[in-house]
């Protein structure tokens, strides 16, 4: 007896008494468990993750005409000093190694400073600063190649968070809440609107590391939550294989692999018609686009059609590691219809030796971030195209030492593309970096704008799951309108 027989005469025997005596008990538990199962709500649409079939999203129509098609992510992880980057505070300067204003500080959270109120110093930027462009944006010393695309972004330096811990601050700004256990907002966006690549992941993270403290990064940043794990991103290798297993193993060709899939698939299905278990249809999907990868994987690693010219502009061969080597792969990925791409580098927790270890961070991540820019224009893709630029948190205007602690009352963000006002600078902190005084922007505000560039509002983009309507902004958000070209 092959194993789909034996399989189905199993079924015919198990599922008699769920379909009898138990079958009520059965829908109970799955109410229990997917509770959208049961839910009435049209709107919501929480039972349609099931269906094993390509996933289009829920948010149909769009909300409002959509400006971009995809979002590239650069997380500058352990949070990169606003006042050595974008944020010139020439009051920072006059009053460096003075004691920091009790005004600014009394009352407020200051991380590892807490306990030294009365010893603080105030830190003047360890970077000169110079305007840039056009426009004549004020960039620091230590991004030149950022320097050259000034023209191109909206640099946000009235970013504020609520968190000042890095672990719960990636939280927030992964997922609108510092609670984990939320989708992050690729996963949301999965959910809302599909994916464009069909044999590849719709949702990517890489991840690279130098010049400073490197702060783990959880898996749980990118994970789904309570929304079905197909909506979960992947996590690409930067060096070697990309994917564990991606290849068969000796003696396994196409052909035996495809028959090996088509027979789990067989299994799975069964499953999915007797439990309507939405994870069983998640495997089933995740099946087919695994399959799919070890075709399209090592055609997306394999740059060496990539014009040398192109390579020089990144400062990559490929494959090495390296940010820049991602910022090569995320144009890739971009152009194969992946979604939301997050690439974090791990190095700007700079508690001790800022101006000798930004250095180094900044230039590990500069060449690639302004070739990726850039390729984008050549290529025309930066018009539908998000780019955001940022860390969880700041940098104090307080010496620690000879570095900065966490920040979380005023920081630099910056976004490009997608009918973004390139060439201007929206909000600002006090004289001194401390905290964001005008046209303040919380990380939910972030969200709010990006969902908004995907034609969504995100108040509309929700999912019930015990007993209450959930969604990417929690129960804050709005709109940063001021910053898009009229």
């Amino acid at each position: 007896m092959n194993p789909i027989e034996e399989r189905q005469r199993s079924e015919l025997r198990r599922s008699f008494l769920g379909r009898t005596a138990s079958g009520i008990g059965a829908v109970a538990l799955n109410a229990l468990m997917n509770p959208a199962l049961l839910a009435g709500d049209s709107k919501s649409n929480a039972s349609a993750p099931g269906d094993a079939a390509a996933w289009t999203g829920v948010v149909k129509p769009l909300h409002f005409p959509p400006r971009v098609k995809r979002v590239i992510h650069l997380s500058m992880a352990g949070g990169a000093s606003h006042l050595e980057t974008f944020d010139h505070k020439p009051k920072l300067a006059e009053l460096d190694g003075q004691p920091m204003p009790k005004s600014f500080t009394d009352g407020e959270q200051i991380a590892q400073l807490q306990g030294q109120r009365d010893k603080l110093k105030v830190m003047g930027p360890q970077f000169a600063f110079s305007k840039q462009g056009k426009s004549g944006i004020e960039v620091s010393s230590a991004l030149p190649h950022m320097s050259k695309i000034v023209d191109d972004i909206c640099v946000i330096n009235s970013m504020h968070t609520d968190q000042i811990n890095h672990d719960p601050a990636h939280t927030l700004m992964n997922t609108g809440t510092s609670i984990p256990g939320r989708p992050s907002m690729g996963s949301w966006l999965q959910y809302g609107l599909g994916s464009e690549a069909d044999n590849l992941p719709g949702y990517v993270v890489m991840t690279s590391v130098g010049g400073g403290q490197s702060q783990p990064i959880a898996s749980r940043q990118w994970h789904s939550g309570f929304l079905p794990s197909r909506f979960q991103g992947v996590e690409f290798r930067s060096k070697g294989d990309p994917v564990l297993y991606v290849g068969n193993p000796k003696g396994i060709d196409k052909k035996r692999q495809r028959d090996v899939i088509d027979a789990v698939q067989q299994l799975n299905r069964i499953g999915d018609q007797t439990f309507h278990d939405p994870e069983i249809a998640t495997r089933i999907a995740q099946y087919e686009l695994a399959f799919k990868m070890q075709t399209s994987v090592p055609e997306l690693m394999d740059v060496s059609n990539e014009p040398q010219h192109v390579l020089d502009m990144y400062g990559t061969e490929g494959g090495d590691g390296s940010f820049a080597s991602n910022c090569l792969l995320a144009r890739r990925l971009a152009e194969r219809g992946v979604r939301f791409i997050q690439l974090y580098h791990r190095g700007w927790d700079h508690h001790g030796g800022i101006k000798s270890g930004l250095a180094v961070t900044a230039k590990l991540v500069d060449q690639g971030t302004a070739a990726l820019m850039q390729d984008l224009r050549r290529r025309g893709m930066l018009e539908d195209t998000l780019v955001i630029w940022g860390g969880e948190f700041g940098r104090t205007p307080m010496a620690q030492g000879s570095g900065r602690d966490h920040h979380i009352r005023g920081f630099s963000t910056w976004m490009a593309g997608g009918g973004i006002q390139g060439g201007k600078v929206y909000g600002a902190t006090d004289e001194l970096g401390y905290a964001a005084v005008e046209n303040p922007v919380h990380v939910n505000d972030l969200h709010a704008t990006l969902l908004y560039m995907f034609g969504i509002d995100h108040q509309r983009l929700t999912y019930r799951f015990q007993g209450r309507d959930f969604r990417l902004t929690d129960v804050a958000g709005k709109v940063v309108h001021p910053i898009f070209r009229a």
